[in-house]
């Protein structure tokens, strides 16, 4: 017999889904996902783009509710797929009303599915966007640590909203050079794997004041429920876990990680 997972907790206070694929979930119909995430007191999504295919539909996504906001921006694995035309497109929307930052843009050596070259022509374009636009930017980094960290400095004098490096399992090097530098880091599922220590610990080496919450559902299902699709309903789990790691009161992580989201990707609440 299987043992029964534990119910998803709901918390008084609310928190933010910094970090999701809503085009990509499968499992359940999206009006649905958002019920049981607003039964769980998510009280923001924010759906990310990540190719020329799906800017226009995450467009679509952050008009479903008052309360689902996107991105606009090309992930490295399609860096191949940028052009000037696509750019233009990114430009035109990145300060719609419900487009919250660009992204997720950024390098993974670890696929490597575009050109190393080119992946990293397109990284820069696209944080001169943010810079252009006033906008803070979602990084995906992978096995791309050193390029990563030259890239950014070369921004750290134009880029001024800064952003998040998403799902974070880079090293303690960039994990230093982004907090010293006014990132903050999201963390997901994964803090709740067995074998992920090493995220842990980057976990323990961010201040709370530094660290967001995020799915990055459809992917990194947290602990007790992988093996199914993820979805923004789980993120109560990385929140636990964070308190765990941390050592700090669940209120005080769910408080500051809401803190955080605001000042990141909602300034003007």
């Amino acid at each position: 017999m299987s043992k029964k997972r534990r119910e998803i907790p709901v918390f008084d206070h609310p928190i933010i889904e910094t970090h999701c694929h809503l085009d990509y979930l499968k499992d359940r119909p999206l009006e649905e996902t958002l019920e049981q995430a607003q039964g769980v007191n998510i009280e923001k999504v924010i759906t990310i783009a990540v190719s020329p295919d799906n800017l226009a539909r995450v467009r679509e996504l952050s008009q479903v509710a008052p309360w689902v906001y996107g991105t606009q921006g090309i992930h490295p694995h399609d860096a191949e797929s940028y052009s000037d035309d696509v750019e233009a497109e990114i430009r035109a929307h990145a300060r719609d009303e419900k487009i919250v930052a660009v992204g997720e843009i950024g390098l993974d050596y670890f696929y490597d599915n575009a050109d190393r070259d080119v992946q990293r022509e397109v990284f820069r374009r696209q944080l001169q966007i943010a810079c252009d636009t006033d906008r803070p930017v979602v990084i995906h980094s992978r096995e791309a640590d050193d390029d990563t960290i030259e890239i950014l400095g070369e921004f750290e004098a134009t880029l001024k909203r800064r952003g998040v490096i998403h799902s974070f399992t880079s090293g303690p090097g960039l994990a230093r050079y982004a907090l010293d530098q006014g990132w903050c880091l999201g963390f997901n599922g994964i803090t709740t794997f067995n074998k992920a220590e090493n995220v842990r610990d980057i976990v323990r080496m961010a201040p709370i004041d530094q660290i967001l919450l995020e799915t990055d559902s459809p992917f990194l299902t947290p602990v007790p429920y992988r093996g199914k699709e993820n979805a923004p309903f789980y993120l109560p789990f990385v929140a636990e876990k964070i308190a765990e790691v941390k050592e700090l009161p669940l209120d005080e992580v769910i408080g500051k990680t809401y803190q955080n989201s605001l000042r990141t990707f909602f300034p003007g609440e």
